[in-house]
């Protein structure tokens, strides 16, 4: 039974907790670390590693979404980016990442006014499909009815719908929702869809018919979505409800297995252990891969809540560059600081608590331990 605790005579709060706020607990059981494995499978679609890359602009190029394929992710186009608003977005990427930071918000706006183009987004798709690695792309819920018909042509592997927050029963006066059972039934792609917050949320997506759901809420380094809408998810409680949510639809549906990935709060190795001991089966990650050389922000990084025509509720950060995405990813580090060997950190997590691979290490014990970085 979850206790909740009183905020005032008439508010009561349920207690959650950060990726901050809990720990590991060692088992009695260890293992070498080369005979961990690290991969997973959604749909038809098998992985090395754990890792999508977020549909950012600061994050995903035509070039890193294939090196990261390569390494054996998966990087998710913004099929609502600069790259598909522009023929060469590379002189608008590198002059938004030497904006002032009191000017950043509105010339972002002004870039990122420019409309979608359907040829652009068949051109991005095809770049990708061509490099021989798995395409999946993204489009937030307002825009997927626009545009997903282009995106199905391309021939995109994963559809990936993507908002701040995403719900099976959006209610609207204005115009006519997105229904998402039916839209995914009819699709003859795997979807994956999110963010979801609570159980019940993602138990709603889960029955949508979703191969994946994405967990998180304005956890993100580039997000000010608490600050601007008071409204905010800590992870660690959201990716273990989403975990129970993927148990009872199991039985629910009679044996349908829903993938939780976790979007948010994901800046360093120990979070992204952390996602996958509270239930996660892979993580998507923005900031951690900004940090390549590679990545298209030039050591920033930002989301389309930065550039929001009307309320931002993100920002531009800098996050600087630590090494190639190779180096990010692999290894070896040469900094202890988490940003460098993801998959070296997860493998090693895996190896001292003594589980051979990703659904074996979800059990894994863990103990509320608050910690403060200095």
């Amino acid at each position: 039974m979850t206790s909740e605790i009183e905020i005032g005579r008439g508010k009561r709060g349920r207690r959650a907790y950060s990726f901050d706020d809990v720990a590991i607990v060692p088992s009695r059981r260890t293992r070498d670390p080369q005979n961990v494995s690290l991969a997973w499978q959604i749909d038809a679609f098998h992985f090395a590693i754990p890792v999508l890359a977020a549909p950012m602009d600061s994050v995903m190029s035509p070039a890193t979404a294939i090196a990261l394929g390569r390494h054996g992710g998966l990087g998710v186009l913004d099929l609502e980016g600069l790259w598909t608003r522009y023929e060469d977005p590379s002189i608008l990427l590198s002059e938004i990442s030497q904006l002032a930071p009191a000017d950043a918000t509105a010339r972002m706006q002004e870039i990122y006014r420019e409309p979608i183009k359907d040829h652009l987004i068949t051109a991005l798709i095809q770049q990708v499909r061509a490099a021989g690695v798995t395409v999946a792309g993204a489009l937030s819920p307002q825009l997927t009815q626009e545009h997903y018909s282009t995106v199905l042509s391309a021939g995109v592997d994963l559809f990936v719908i993507r908002g701040t927050t995403v719900s099976a029963e959006h209610v609207s006066a204005e115009a006519e929702p997105l229904n998402l059972k039916r839209f995914i039934y009819e699709l003859d792609v795997p979807v994956i869809v999110g963010g979801a917050s609570t159980y019940q949320a993602s138990l709603h997506l889960m029955r949508t018919g979703a191969a994946g759901v994405l967990v998180g809420f304005g956890g993100g380094a580039a997000h000010t979505t608490r600050t601007t809408l008071g409204i905010h998810a800590p992870m660690a409680t959201a990716v273990a409800d989403a975990a129970a949510a993927r148990r009872d639809y199991l039985d629910e549906s009679g044996g349908r297995y829903v993938h939780v990935i976790a979007d948010g709060g994901l800046g360093r190795s120990g979070d992204m252990v952390k996602a996958i001991a509270c239930g996660a089966d892979a993580v998507m990650v923005g900031a951690a891969l900004a940090r390549a050389a590679e990545a298209p922000g030039g050591g920033y990084h930002w989301g389309p809540e930065a550039h929001h025509p009307e309320l931002p509720r993100g920002e531009r950060v800098h996050v600087g560059t630590v090494g190639g995405l190779d180096e990010i990813l692999f290894g070896p580090s040469a900094r202890a600081d988490g940003t460098t060997n993801l998959m070296g950190a997860l493998r090693r997590s895996m190896a001292t608590t003594g589980y051979s691979d990703l659904k074996e290490f979800q059990r894994v014990d863990v103990v509320v331990s608050p910690y403060q970085a200095q």
